[in-house]
Order: C-alpha cells, then sequence, then structure tokens
C-alpha cells in the first residue's frame, strides 16, 4: 500500500531542495488537455538530475507514489492521478539545458525538460534536423516524448521517438541513477535497457537525460494536397510515391473532409487550396537532396496518380508559405475536433492494407450505435489513424454519455479483430488500462507485470499507468 503525501513530507522534501523546486500554483499540473480528468498531489520541480534522485530516495522510503510530469500534453491521463493517496508530482520543466552538441556525430545531448520545438532550434542551428514533429511541439517536453515513445508526421521516414535516441540517463525506482547517456550506434552489452524505458510513461524509472540522434536537412522541401477517391485510392498513391520518390517521402497524411467541414464551423482559420472540399485528401511532404526539386517530384507523382484513376484534383506547394499553409490545416484539425468537443477519440493503428476495410466497417458499426459524425485522419504511411466520433450537427458530446462507452467498445473490438493496436503513438497512461488488460495478450501482460514488479517492487513510479496498481 502507498502512503499519501502529506505536509509532513513536504518538510522532508523542503529540506532537500531549494525553496524555488516548490510551486505554489498547482492548478496547471492537476489537469489535462481534454479536461476530463483531476488530478492531486504534491509538486515540486527539481533542477537537475541529483536532485530527482533525492527525492525519488525519500519517497521510496516513505512508499509515496511519484508521477513524473514533463509537458502535460498527454491524453491518456499518464500526468495525473485521480484516485488513490496523493502522490509526489515530480515535474521536469526546470531541467531544461542543451547539455552537449556533436555535429559530426548528429548527437544533440539535453536534458528531459527541453521543449521538443527548442530542440528542433537548437538542430537547425547546427544545420541538421530533429525529425521528430507533432502538434504539441512547442509545449511537450522530450522526457514525455520519449516515456510515451510519440510518433508525430515524420515516422514513415525517421521512425518514433524510439528510433531517435542512441542513450539515456534514469533515475531508477531506489533513487540510483543509470548513465545510460550513451553516444553509441552499436553497443550490443547486454539487455537493450534504453529501449525498455523509452515508453514505460515513467512506470519503471524517471528519464532525466537523452541523446538524440540529428539528421541531415534536406537541401529542398516542398508539399502537396491531393485529393484522391478513396482511402484505397490514397493507400494505391502513397505505393506509387514510394516507388517514384523513394526515402524522400517525409510524411503521408490522410484528411476526410469532416475535418475541413470542423474547421469551417469554429476554427481556427483556414486557406483551403480546393474550390470544393473533397471526400479525402492526402498531404505529402517531401525532403530532397541538393540537385532535386521537390516541385517537380510532386508534379510527376500527381501527373501518375492521375492517369492512374487516383488522384482528382490538387495543389502543389509553390514555396514555404504554401508548405506551411498546408500544413496549418492538419495541424489545427485537433483543435478545431476540441471546440466541437468528441463523444469518444481513438488513436489507434491498422495494417495498411486493412485500413480502408476498417474505414468502411467503421462507420457501418457505429450506425448501428447512435447518430455521429466521424473525423478520421492521421499518418497513414504508417497506418496510425485518429478516429474520432462526434455528435451529430446541433447536439454536443454531453448528449451521449450513455453511448460513449460503447462507442468506444465498438471501434476497439474492430481495431482488436483487425489485427491492430488501440494505442498508437499515445501510450496507455490511465485511460487505456482496461484496455490492454482486454485485448493484450496474456504473456505478454504476465511479462510486463515480471519487469514492473521486479524494477519497482514498491509501486511507487507512475502507481496505475500502463498497469492496474497492485493492491
Amino acid at each position: 500500500m502507498l502512503n499519501p503525501a502529506t505536509p509532513a513530507f513536504k518538510e522532508t522534501l523542503q529540506a532537500l531542495l531549494p525553496a524555488s523546486a516548490f510551486k505554489e500554483d498547482t492548478a496547471p499540473y492537476l489537469s489535462e488537455p481534454r479536461g476530463r480528468w483531476l488530478g492531486q498531489g504534491l509538486v515540486v520541480a527539481p533542477t537537475n538530475t541529483e536532485e530527482v534522485a533525492a527525492v525519488v530516495r525519500a519517497c521510496a522510503e516513505a512508499r509515496i507514489g511519484i508521477v513524473p510530469y514533463s509537458g502535460g500534453t498527454g491524453l491518456v491521463g499518464g500526468q495525473l492521478m485521480q484516485e488513490g493517496p496523493a502522490p509526489v508530482i515530480l515535474s521536469l520543466e526546470r531541467m531544461n539545458k542543451i547539455r552537449a552538441v556533436y555535429p559530426s556525430e548528429n548527437v544533440l545531448v539535453c536534458d528531459a525538460g527541453v521543449i521538443l520545438a527548442n530542440i528542433q532550434q537548437a538542430a537547425d542551428d547546427l544545420g541538421r534536423l530533429f525529425p521528430l514533429s507533432l502538434a504539441s511541439e512547442g509545449s511537450a517536453r522530450i522526457g514525455g516524448l520519449l516515456s510515451t515513445n510519440a510518433g508525430g508526421v515524420n515516422v514513415l521516414r525517421y521512425g518514433n521517438a524510439r528510433a531517435l535516441c542512441l542513450g539515456l540517463e534514469v533515475v531508477r525506482p531506489d533513487g540510483t541513477i543509470w548513465h545510460g547517456l550513451t553516444r553509441l550506434r552499436k553497443d550490443n552489452t547486454g539487455y537493450d535497457l534504453r529501449n525498455l524505458m523509452i515508453g514505460a510513461e515513467g512506470t519503471l524509472g524517471i528519464i532525466t537525460a537523452a541523446a538524440l540522434k540529428l539528421a541531415p536537412r534536406p537541401v529542398g522541401v516542398g508539399a502537396a494536397m491531393m485529393a484522391v477517391a478513396s482511402p484505397a485510392a490514397a493507400l494505391d498513391l502513397l505505393a506509387l510515391a514510394g516507388e517514384r520518390i523513394g526515402e524522400g517521402i517525409s510524411a503521408f497524411e490522410i484528411m476526410h473532409r469532416q475535418g475541413f467541414d470542423f474547421l469551417g464551423e469554429v476554427g481556427p482559420d483556414f486557406q483551403s487550396p480546393f474550390d470544393e472540399t473533397p471526400e479525402w485528401v492526402v498531404l505529402i511532404d517531401v525532403g530532397l537532396p541538393a540537385g532535386l526539386s521537390p516541385e517537380t517530384a510532386l508534379e510527376g507523382l500527381f501527373e501518375a496518380g492521375f492517369e492512374a484513376g487516383l488522384v482528382t484534383d490538387g495543389a502543389i506547394a509553390q514555396n514555404n508559405a504554401q508548405r506551411d499553409a498546408f500544413w496549418h490545416i492538419r495541424e489545427t484539425i485537433p483543435e478545431a475536433n476540441r471546440r466541437i468537443g468528441s463523444v469518444s477519440s481513438h488513436d489507434i493503428s491498422i495494417p495498411l492494407s486493412a485500413i480502408p476495410s476498417f474505414i468502411e466497417r467503421g462507420a457501418q458499426a457505429l450506425a448501428q450505435v447512435g447518430d455521429f459524425r466521424i473525423n478520421c485522419f492521421g499518418h497513414l504511411g504508417d497506418g496510425n489513424l485518429h478516429y474520432n466520433v462526434f455528435p451529430a450537427s446541433g447536439k454536443g458530446r454531453d448528449d451521449y454519455e450513455t453511448e460513449r462507452p460503447q462507442v468506444k467498445r465498438v471501434v476497439h473490438d474492430l481495431v482488436h479483430s483487425m489485427e491492430g493496436s488501440v494505442s498508437a503513438e499515445h501510450g496507455i497512461g490511465r485511460l487505456k488500462v482496461a484496455d490492454l488488460e482486454k485485448y493484450g495478450d496474456p504473456a505478454k501482460l504476465a511479462m510486463l507485470r515480471a519487469i514492473k514488479d521486479a524494477l519497482d517492487p514498491l509501486g511507487i513510479m507512475n502507481p496505475g499507468a500502463v498497469l492496474r496498481q497492485n493492491s
């Protein structure tokens, strides 16, 4: 059993940390972006790894839970604990330094609390690229992004967060520090602890620093929006793009017209490149080396796609401003979704060839539950769809409280039946613990529990996230 973080325990931490580590205004740390849950706990913000270790040792001795807090942008409740004894909320925001850069190695080493956009800028200053990119990059911090193995728009070319990390520094549940901040590309000395910690959502330790892989910055970048007849046509266009452009494709996003309609209804403002919004649109982004023209490559793809009956209309960015305008549409769809208010949102992954069937069967299954609007969009190139279900026009999500559990069950049951995943890039958190129990392979669940119990025998690390807390 865990104990709560009491005023007396706060005094214990005050003897270990400077006064600046304690937050007067704790409200921002006790809520999440969708506003569906409220957290609790004592908020502390250490400035270095040694202070983090001191907090963890004190919590282990007192058997008090720790909830690591990064940018607070998570959507599955992993950054707050609503029930149980009040934990220590350990914010990494003050650990925000770039520790070192190694341009010849294409490596950047930084604290876990550095905001993603600042890492991108530091890489750009070196003439390099840190390709992890997502809508919350202006506030999300690298420790949380690694802890959830974040994806984003460039996974097709560069991989998830896991693929962009060489080494980690981690405070273990007993307060000892694992000095795994290696810059090596090859190291076969035992189990891969780095990949174990990445995606663990703070349940096995606290990431305090990371060595990150940078990439060459493409000389020529470009983007296009193309109208396609169907998700099946979009997949065929993706294959055609691979044949013609190869690894130059950085992102391949799919958007349904419902997303455009929501933007038109509630904003943010945008400029559509189409006179009439198509039913399905793909956004293609390319990055090419010197001597190759992105515009020419995209024009060739459009012509080939049109001749094959895959593309019906399109627009190719002629400059960076137009490219940014295309991406503005994609990146503001989540904000429009938030303003509308979803009945149930789903971050799912489907085998690529099964995506068209899933989209068709999902709409049919939900029609048996009620009257909904579906906004399906996401990272077609890696099979990650954001399949969000909204109230019918003129209604609000509060009108569907009784249907919400059934909507989620219908979608997740279909995903599972099609050999997909109910968590593609957002993690399990606390929201999807029951889903993991329901759909997870029993052998996998047993292995997850064994790892958790071995590394965190007191159960103090992010209690109740990923795995249900032992009683």
